[in-house]
Parts: C-alpha cells; structure tokens; sequence
C-alpha cells in the first residue's frame, strides 16, 4: 500500500513565488518515490502539489486525495483524482493531518492548526524553511515538551529547503513514526 504524505498550506499564492515551486517539485518527487499526494484540495500550494505530482513519469491515477471543507466535490482543484467533500469547514484540518506524513509549506492560521493536529497525532512532519508563513517558523522545532517517540531523540518538525531534502527525511524517518494517537492523558 503507498504510503500517503498531506502537504498543507497556503491557498492563495502569487504566481512565482517559492512556495508554489516546492509545492509542484515536491507533488511531483513524492509521486516518483511512491507516495500518494492529499491536501486540502484547494488552490495555491495545494493545487501546486497535485499538479507536480500529476506531472510524474510514475503518476497512476488515485494518486492525488483531496479533503475539500465544503459539501461541493466540484469547489477542490482540477488535478485532484479523488475528492472528499466532507462539509466540515475548518474541522477537516484534522482528517488532512491523519496521513503518514505531513509537509507544511507556508501556512496561515488553518496551517498552523493542520500542523498542530499533526504533532498530537504523531505524524512525521517537515516544514518549508524558506519563505512566508508559518512552515519557516516551525522548521526544526518542537510545538511542546511532550515526548511523542522515545525511540526518536530528534523528534521534530523537520526544517527542509527542497524536494530533494524532504525525500530523504521521509525515507529515513516514515517507518519510525507508527504510533497512532490513543486519546488525551
């Protein structure tokens, strides 16, 4: 089964901004490297994403998921192969942040709740270190002093700056982090 990797951020992105480019070289590297692409299903990065990753030589349709907010499967980007049209407004960030991975670039409020949601549900998460937004403030912290993998010393939001850089995290780190979320204690 491929593993799946939600890439979140922003939705409104002007033309030529590095975001934009992380996002397509990064939908497109996951998808040469085996994954599947979900996010929110929106413009901006999103879109970005999923048109990388329809541009890979190894792009099987039901590679790109996404999880729109409204109850209108038709609002979600055109390079989306599945859409989910939940209705759930903000609260779908949580379902965006259950995959096996989680790459956060830019990002305003809803980002920052995607990644937030990430960290207490243990997934992997990187973080676009360059440019705007809060991916490049999380890069290479901790949210909180919880200890989520024991086994993990270097547990954190990964700060990487390219496609390249996110590959190699996610193929070092994907099969460590396997807990699932068991409840508040």
């Amino acid at each position: 089964m491929k593993k799946m990797v939600s890439i979140i951020g922003d939705s409104s992105v002007p033309e030529g901004d590095s975001r934009l480019t992380f996002a397509y070289e990064l939908g497109k590297a996951l998808v040469d490297n085996g994954y599947r692409v979900v996010s929110g299903g929106m413009g901006g990065v999103m879109q970005a994403a999923f048109e990388g990753a329809k541009a890979s030589e190894c792009y099987t349709e039901g590679d790109t998921i996404a999880i729109l907010p409204m109850f209108d499967r038709k609002a979600g980007n055109k390079f989306a192969d599945i859409t989910i049209a939940t209705g759930l407004d903000i609260y779908r960030n949580v379902i965006v942040a259950n995959s096996d991975a989680v790459v956060a670039v830019g990002g305003g409020s809803g980002t920052l709740a995607e990644i937030s949601s990430a960290w207490t549900l243990k997934r992997l998460i990187l973080a676009y270190d360059r440019g705007a937004g809060w991916s490049s403030k999380v890069a290479d912290t901790r949210l909180d002093g919880r200890v989520r993998y024991e086994e993990i010393p270097e547990d954190r939001i990964f700060g990487v700056a390219n496609a390249q850089e996110a590959i190699a995290v996610l193929e070092k780190y994907i099969g460590q982090y396997t807990s699932s979320f068991a409840g508040i204690r």
